[in-house]
């Protein structure tokens, strides 16, 4: 089974049929498409305008570099938590080593 691919045309040929009075339930089966289809075309036309329907099956590069940055902020967030447990290691072990041993603050001396 493989997803269907609709050109720019096709879509707007179908909206265009939305435009000028016919039902949803006509036009979709007239396309062979799902109602919802219809529906999220007819609302990208709206919303973009001439720049809807990018292409057949095409990511907007806006909604890619979303996706690429909002993983990049995933990563970035893991990094730091990370780093935090870390340090917050690191801070129990100074702090248990200095109950631990004896002061080398303190200096005895000795007189001769």
């Amino acid at each position: 089974m493989f997803r269907r691919r609709f050109t720019k045309e096709f879509k707007m040929a179908a909206v265009r049929r939305l435009e000028v009075g016919a039902s949803v339930a006509e036009v979709a089966r007239a396309c062979e498409v799902d109602r919802n289809v219809l529906h999220r075309w007819r609302r990208e036309l709206d919303q973009r305008g001439a720049k809807a329907f990018t292409g057949p099956g095409q990511r907007r590069a806006e909604e890619s570099r979303i996706a690429e940055l909002e993983r990049k902020v995933g990563r970035q967030a893991m990094e730091i938590d990370f780093l935090q447990r870390c340090l917050q290691h690191a801070e129990e072990q100074r702090k248990l080593q200095a109950l631990t041993t004896p002061s080398s603050s303190i200096r005895t001396s000795k007189k001769k």
